[in-house]
C-alpha cells in the first residue's frame, strides 16, 4: 500500500495517531509524525521507505517520537545507510549497547564478530537475514563446534536488538530454531598424587625463582578459592576482610559475589605486600597494576609438574571435586563458586557418591571377612 501511494498524497495510521507515510511529487515515500512540541504542530521526519524503514519498523519509531517529541526533535538525526547491512547493526549495536555489558562479555561478542560473521554475513542486510543462510555459515564452522556455536549466540544477541530497535520485525529472530553443535565439556580434575606433584612444582619454582612471588600466590588462590582467573587477578585488598575471612568482589561474572576463605588462603593473603599506590592484591610489573597474564608462569609450573594437560580453569574444578567428595552439598558449592544457575553446579553431582562408595565398600569388605567360614585365612 505504501510503495503505491499517489503522488502529493498522505496515508495515516489507523491506530497511531500522528504517524503518517507521506509520497510528493517524485517517486520517494517517507514516513514522519506529526505532533505538537512546546504548543507548535511539528513535522518529525523518520525516513524514506524502504531498508531499514518498513511500515512496522517506522511505527516503532513513531511511538518513541510521541513519547518524547521535543527530544526527537532537537537530536541529532541518526546516520541510517540504506540498507542495514549486518555490519552497519553491529556498528551501532557495540555503540549502544556495549556500555550495559561487561568488558569480557564485549570482548567475546567483537571476536566471534569479527572471525565468523563478519566474514560470512557481514554484507547481507539485517532486514533480509534468513535461517538458510545462517544455518548454512553455522555448518561451515563446524571445525571449531564450540566457537561456532559462540558465534551463534552472539548473532541471535544482535538480531534480538535489532528487532528492538524496529530494524527487523518482532519475533523474526532465525537463530533459535538453529540446532547448536554438540559440545564435549572438558572437566578435568586434579588427582591427589597430581596435586602433590603441582604442589611440589610450586615450591621448586619459588626456591628457583622460575615464576614471580605474584604469579605464584595468584595459582595458589585460585587453588584454595575455587575462585575464577580474573577475579583473583582483579583482586582488590578493600574486597578483602580478613577479620570475617571473607572476600567481597563488587562485581564478577555472575555479579556481586561473597568468598568464604579457609585457613590455607588466609596464609596466602598475609604473605603478600601491600604496596603503596597499588590497590590489587596479584600485583603487576608496572606501578599501580595488577598482573595481566598468568598463563606463561602457568605452563612453566604445570611443566614442571608433568601436567600439561591441565588448564588455569582445572583448579576451580578441583576445589569443586574435592569439596563434593568432602560430603560438600552442591547448593552451599554453588554459592562458593558464584554460580547464578544450579544445573551449573549440577555437573558435580556424580562425585557425591565418592564418599558414599567408600563406605559402601569399607562395609562390604567388613562383611565379607565376617562371613568367612571358621578358621580360614
Amino acid at each position: 500500500m505504501v510503495q503505491n501511494l499517489a503522488p502529493n498524497s498522505i496515508v495515516w495510521d489507523a491506530d497511531l495517531k500522528g504517524f503518517c507515510a507521506r509520497r510528493q511529487s517524485g517517486t520517494t515515500v517517507s514516513y514522519l509524525v506529526k505532533t505538537r512540541v512546546a504548543g507548535r504542530i511539528r513535522w518529525i521526519a523518520i525516513g524514506r521507505h524502504g531498508q531499514p524503514w518498513t511500515p512496522e519498523t517506522a511505527r516503532k519509531r513513531a511511538l518513541k517520537i510521541l513519547a518524547d517529541p521535543l527530544a526527537a526533535e532537537t537530536a541529532a538525526p541518526s546516520p541510517l545507510p540504506a540498507v542495514m547491512t549486518v555490519a552497519d547493526a553491529a556498528q551501532q549495536f557495540f555503540a549502544t549497547h556495549g556500555r550495559k555489558l561487561k568488558p569480557r562479555t564485549i570482548e567475546g561478542y567483537q571476536r566471534h564478530h569479527r572471525i565468523y560473521i563478519m566474514p560470512a554475513l557481514g554484507r547481507e542486510p539485517i532486514t533480509a537475514l534468513t535461517r538458510a543462510q545462517i544455518s548454512k555459515h553455522h555448518a561451515a564452522w563446524s571445525a571449531h563446534p564450540r566457537a561456532a556455536n559462540h558465534a551463534l549466540a552472539y548473532l541471535s544477541k544482535l538480531l534480538n536488538w535489532a528487532e528492538a530497535q524496529g530494524y527487523r520485525p518482532e519475533g523474526s529472530n532465525p537463530v533459535p530454531r538453529i540446532e547448536r553443535y554438540h559440545e564435549n565439556r572438558r572437566e578435568r580434575f586434579l588427582t591427589s598424587e597430581e596435586l602433590g606433584r603441582l604442589g611440589t612444582a610450586l615450591v621448586q619454582a619459588d626456591t628457583e625463582c622460575l615464576v614471580s612471588p605474584s604469579a605464584l600466590a595468584a595459582i595458589r588462590l585460585l587453588i584454595f578459592t575455587g575462585a575464577r582467573l580474573n577475579e583473583i587477578l582483579t583482586l582488590k585488598w578493600s574486597y578483602v576482610d580478613l577479620e570475617r575471612r571473607m572476600i567481597f568482589l563488587p562485581d564478577s561474572k555472575t555479579g556481586q559475589k561473597p568468598i568464604i576463605l579457609n585457613d590455607a588462603a588466609l596464609e596466602v593473603l598475609a604473605a603478600r605486600p601491600r604496596l603503596v599506590g597499588n590497590p590489587y592484591v596479584i600485583t603487576g610489573h608496572r606501578d599501580g597494576a595488577s598482573l595481566v597474564n598468568l598463563q606463561k608462569p602457568w605452563r612453566a609450573i604445570r611443566a614442571k609438574a608433568g601436567l600439561d594437560d591441565v588448564r588455569l580453569h582445572d583448579l576451580r574444578h578441583t576445589f569443586a571435586s574435592i569439596a563434593v567428595a568432602s560430603g560438600g552439598s552442591l547448593p552451599i558449592l554453588g554459592r562458593q563458586l558464584g554460580h547464578s544457575q544450579p544445573q551449573t553446579t549440577q555437573r558435580y553431582a556424580h562425585l557425591a557418591d565418592d564418599p558414599v562408595r567408600q563406605l559402601t565398600e569399607t562395609t562390604g569388605q567388613t562383611l565379607a571377612q565376617a562371613l568367612k567360614p571358621l578358621g580360614s585365612p
